[in-house]
């Protein structure tokens, strides 16, 4: 048992002692470092920094109903004038510049030449009726065995640059390009009954020739009498009506052969 004790003191000598933990490890001091205080050394009076029960905010109720939660938001002023501006917007067709009634005023218009030209209406950028007036040429046309939408819509363009030109050198106020060709397609109207009536009969003929000749009349005086009116261009209908007839007799020559 001796042999045991010696053999445990000389296998490893060395200079730690139990009291060398109380001291600071790799340079740091108690007082810098107060996680370093041996157990015991602690002071547990202080109070920890938790919230007092009493200091909590309570919380509120449930008061609504299962299925039935009560609304917590309300919306906003600007949110409330979107909605109201939405209800006050106008139909669709009227903000693409579609208006059926105007369209229906400048088709009687056209249909009766001695009626009197409303200047506000006639003065409109209108693109819908011509449209379809030329769609519905080309239509009748096409049941004669004239393929000639190109030609219809060629000459349109055509004609209408023409008739623009012309309008704001005679007149003081000038007019738009939209104005012209919504004019001139309307006026056109006219010519689709030639083109229907070419379909059952030979315009070629004399009845056909006075049919023409009037029906270019027709559509040039009913332009003619849509510009002045829009224009305020008094005593030069006959100089318009000109021009006008000039274009509405290539269409009638198209209708013919």
């Amino acid at each position: 048992m001796s042999g045991f004790d010696n053999f445990n003191t000389d296998f490893y000598q060395s200079s730690y002692s139990v009291d060398d933990q109380s001291q600071a490890g790799y340079g740091y001091s108690n007082a810098e470092n107060p996680y370093n205080k041996p157990y015991g050394q602690y002071d547990y009076s202080q109070p920890m920094a938790y919230p007092s029960p009493g200091m909590m905010q309570p919380q509120q109720p449930y008061t609504g109903q299962i299925f039935q939660p009560t609304q917590t938001y309300t919306p906003s002023s600007s949110q409330s004038m979107y909605s109201n501006s939405f209800d006050d917007e106008p139909p669709l067709l009227e903000e693409l510049g579609i208006n059926f009634d105007h369209i229906w005023q400048k088709t009687l218009t056209v249909l009766h030449p001695l009626k009197a030209a409303d200047g506000s209406i006639m003065n409109e950028t209108d693109l819908a009726g011509p449209m379809v007036f030329c769609l519905a040429f080309g239509a009748t046309l096409l049941l004669s065995g004239k393929i000639q939408f190109g030609y219809v819509y060629g000459i349109s363009a055509i004609g209408c640059l023409g008739m623009y030109c012309l309008l704001n050198l005679m007149s003081m106020t000038g007019v738009s390009f939209g104005c012209v060709a919504s004019v001139l397609g309307y006026c056109l109207l006219p010519m689709i009954l030639l083109s229907s009536f070419g379909v059952l009969l030979s315009l070629q003929g004399m009845l056909g020739i006075i049919l023409t000749a009037a029906i270019i009349g027709w559509c040039s005086f009913s332009a003619s009498k849509i510009f002045i009116s829009a224009l305020a261009m008094d005593g030069q209908q006959l100089l318009v009506a000109y021009p006008c007839a000039l274009l509405y007799g290539v269409f009638a020559l198209i209708s013919v052969f």
